[in-house]
């Protein structure tokens, strides 16, 4: 009977793990990212990976309005991870994601500031390549100054009160 009812104890202990693992890969991961920013500004991303809803990020965070990926290079307590990148110049709204180690995506949207340019379509960045089109301007008349010369201390002021 003690056997029967030990068993029976690791069981549901089991099922109980079980049960408790898919419920924490399907909840969704809770992590800080900038979330507006000036073209070409500082974007931040922070995540706890020891918090119940955090993870451990198994790559960089990727976005389409990152200059570069974002790495993660700082750690700290509860399994912080953090890092930096830089914004594109487009202003625009953006997605931004990374793979957890337990399998789940992160996913978090931001914002560049700013008016977006108007009837391009080809390129997102102006490109280097690309010859810079230069228009003279006039060149306005300059008004040649009047020297003055001044007398003496009455008239350029020798700092005593009037």
């Amino acid at each position: 009977m003690v056997k029967k009812t030990l068993i029976g104890l690791m069981a549901a202990g089991a099922a109980t793990l079980a049960l408790a693992a898919p419920v924490h890969a399907d909840q969704a991961v809770v992590w800080s990212l900038t979330l507006q920013v000036e073209p070409g500004g500082q974007i931040q991303a922070v995540v706890f990976a020891e918090w119940e809803v955090g993870c451990t990020p198994a790559g960089p965070v990727r976005s389409r309005g990152f200059t570069a990926p974002l790495q993660w290079t700082e750690g700290g307590e509860w399994g912080r991870h953090a890092g930096y990148t830089t914004a594109r110049k487009r202003p625009g709204q953006y997605t931004a994601s990374f793979p957890c180690t337990d399998g789940r995506t992160a996913t978090g949207s931001f914002t560049i500031t700013g008016t977006p340019p108007t009837g391009t379509t080809a390129h997102p960045e102006p490109s280097a390549s690309k010859p810079a089109t230069h228009r003279p301007t006039a060149a306005k008349a300059v008004q040649p100054q009047v020297t003055v010369k001044p007398a003496g201390a009455p008239q350029t002021g020798d700092g005593s009160p009037s």
